[in-house]
């Protein structure tokens, strides 16, 4: 993930447990999935990667059997991965920051980025961490992503408030919302995907998509492209993977779409360099 819990996201982030045989050819996808990450996934199969994972299973010829693991909490997704991922008891995870070193990313199938979200009567003017108006806010974000270090380099993380939604088990990103809702917090620095999905129920609230930007130093990446990913020398499942997304495109993106997670057309260079938080 990206230091979000994107360390990057705050996903649930499946991942295909797939005998790496030519289409499965026991006719099982085995997913391993958050049992209860919502809008990531769920044992119901609502989450947005339930609806991606069924749909590369049907993709590849295969029935989608899966195996629950909780994704956060002890250890971290570094271990989870090493558990699940590196031990072979999974293939392939649903998400993962493009170029990440720490697996064998496929070709990005969506990208995303960190939003602002507040309360649309406000009018606030945000267009970035820059933002004058952010001074005189109640800023939340989540913890251990590129925000955070984007608030560190203005002197700004000690006056917000930090949530920690994606490494505990059992909080859902609703509740981000909620404390907007209920005046907590002014606005909330999240990766949109972990809202998206809930956003229909709160009609009044908006978003403003941060964009990369540069304060002091290296260049500061708030958008990122979003992979699937196998094992370090798996090179034949990623390439399927990658044929896959090339071929299907469009459908992954509305199912994404439908799902309320909002894409960003892929950069035209530099994607490497985003994915290494």
């Amino acid at each position: 993930m990206i230091a979000c819990k994107p360390t990057f996201l705050a996903t649930g982030l499946l991942v295909l447990v797939a005998a790496a045989a030519p289409a499965h050819a026991s006719g099982q996808l085995k997913v391993c999935a958050d049992p209860d990450y919502l809008p990531y996934s769920n044992q119901a199969g609502q989450g947005f990667e339930n609806a991606v994972a069924q749909y590369v299973a049907k993709q590849l010829g295969a029935n989608v059997d899966y195996t629950w693991a909780d994704s956060r909490g002890h250890g971290g997704y570094s271990e989870w991965l090493a558990r699940n991922l590196d031990s072979g008891h999974c293939d392939v995870v649903m998400s993962m920051p493009y170029g990440n070193q720490e697996e064998l990313t496929t070709d990005p199938y969506y990208v995303s980025s960190y939003v602002f979200v507040f309360k649309k009567d406000k009018g606030y003017d945000l267009t970035d961490l820059n933002s004058p108006d952010l001074h005189k806010l109640k800023i939340g974000f989540e913890s251990d992503t590129p925000v955070e270090a984007g608030l560190q380099l203005r002197g700004m993380v000690t006056a917000a408030r930090a949530y920690d939604v994606g490494g505990k088990a059992g909080v859902s990103p609703r509740s981000v919302l909620d404390d907007l809702e209920s005046g907590k917090i002014d606005v909330m620095i999240t990766w949109q995907p972990a809202i998206g999905a809930f956003l229909k129920d709160y009609p009044d609230l908006t978003t403003v998509t941060l964009p990369n930007s540069r304060a002091t130093g290296s260049p500061e990446m708030y958008t990122f492209p979003m992979s699937m990913a196998v094992r370090q020398g798996d090179t034949a499942l990623k390439q399927r993977l990658d044929r896959l997304i090339k071929a299907h495109d469009n459908e992954l993106k509305a199912i994404l779409r439908q799902h309320g997670v909002e894409t960003h057309p892929e950069p035209a260079a530099g994607m490497d360099g985003m994915a290494n938080l």
